[in-house]
């Protein structure tokens, strides 16, 4: 790994650093360390990291600002990759949004209001980044990713690059072609969106986060909603028709302001989330005989 860390140092492609905790990248505040995080600078410099990553065959991950994420308290071998300051940009061409991976959602949104341009209005209290909402088709309020995507700037495992469509990207619900047929990481986003009134715009989006707000305990470390809604079910209500609304194992939570969220109560460890997930889906399925599958992604050691 010394060889490795001195190649990208001498390259300046950004921060590198080793054994980082995890913890401090992820919104549960929760994952041990990274054997390699690397900060790239530039979607150049992403691109001369993959080039050594895959001459040293070093196993890899990228993430953006750590949300719908639970880091194993093994960390991660091999190397994360952060999407962060250096894929922070945003151009605009009227309707057409060009962004960075490392973009957050809810800048962003407060941006594309002020122009007066709609239909990022459901992302504007989803604390995630560009890339990692694209790649898992975030949405909320009706509305998601798919909806606004007109193109996304891919790498792929084998360090590759492509721009595909938003038909190559095969979105489906929290789903897009990148998490198995075709794993990669996306670096940008073009957005197609439309004008509008830009004081009915404000207005929804202040809406939407105002029931965020409300509703949702975003004021302790938390992953965002844990479970995938087993449609017509929705997750959070099987959760509270279960009873399991405030329950705990160690220092993790079931939310007892929505049952859809687990939160680090302060001394949370990744097998406490575990644990308590799994205790969710035993008890759903015994009580209604319906399976809940997770939408928060779960990486890292065993």
């Amino acid at each position: 790994m010394d060889k490795v860390i001195k190649q990208l140092t001498e390259m300046k492609i950004g921060k590198v650093l080793e054994q980082e905790p995890l913890a401090n990248h992820t919104t549960m505040k929760i994952g041990g360390p990274a054997d390699l995080f690397i900060v790239p600078s530039s979607v150049e410099n992403i691109e001369k990291t993959m080039q050594i990553i895959k001459e040293h065959a070093i196993p890899w991950r990228a993430i953006g600002r750590g949300s719908n994420l639970l880091v194993s308290d093994g960390g991660i071998e091999g190397a994360v990759l952060k999407l962060g300051r250096g894929l922070d940009h945003i151009e605009m061409n009227g309707t057409e949004i060009k962004a960075g991976a490392g973009v957050s959602l809810v800048s962003l949104s407060v941006q594309i209001s002020k122009k007066g341009y709609a239909g990022l209005e459901f992302a504007s209290g989803i604390p995630g980044s560009v890339g990692g909402a694209v790649y898992m088709n975030a949405g909320a309020h009706g509305s998601d990713m798919s909806e606004i995507l007109k193109e996304a700037h891919v790498l792929f495992e084998d360090g590759s690059l492509a721009w595909l469509s938003k038909e190559e990207m095969e979105f489906s619900y929290r789903t897009s072609v990148l998490q198995k047929k075709r794993p990669g990481i996306v670096l940008e986003a073009v957005f197609q969106l439309t004008e509008g009134d830009k004081t009915e715009i404000v207005g929804r989006m202040q809406d939407n986060k105002n029931y965020r707000k409300d509703t949702q305990p975003y004021n302790l470390p938390c992953a965002g909603s844990i479970f995938r809604n087993p449609l017509p079910h929705h997750a959070g209500k099987l959760v509270e028709n279960a009873g399991l609304k405030g329950h705990s194992i160690g220092g993790a939570q079931i939310s007892p302001m929505h049952g859809n969220f687990i939160v680090n109560t302060g001394n949370g460890s990744a097998a406490d989330v575990q644990a308590l997930i799994q205790h969710v889906k035993d008890t759903v399925y015994d009580k209604f005989e319906i399976v809940m599958e997770t939408e928060v992604e779960i990486i890292g050691r065993k």
